[in-house]
């Protein structure tokens, strides 16, 4: 086995960006039919900006949307 190029517990592991592709496909991606690249593109923007930054509580966040948390920090 293989350790991640930052070490294991490092801030550059990719659990967060590898849970984040998972919520992507299974709540955006596998449930619609997209017609072109454009259209993907546009989803996943809408998606990214609309919801997952917004809305979508984070555990790595203490269960607090991204855009909440900045908000607590400002």
């Amino acid at each position: 086995m293989c350790l991640p190029w930052a070490g294991w517990g490092s801030v550059l592991d990719n659990a967060v960006s590898e849970s984040f592709m998972a919520s992507l496909k299974t709540e955006l991606l596998y449930q619609h039919r997209f017609l072109s690249r454009e259209a993907v593109r546009m989803a996943v923007f809408d998606y990214m900006e609309g919801f997952y930054n917004r809305v979508w509580r984070h555990s790595s966040l203490g269960y607090l949307s991204p855009s909440l948390t900045m908000s607590r920090l400002r």
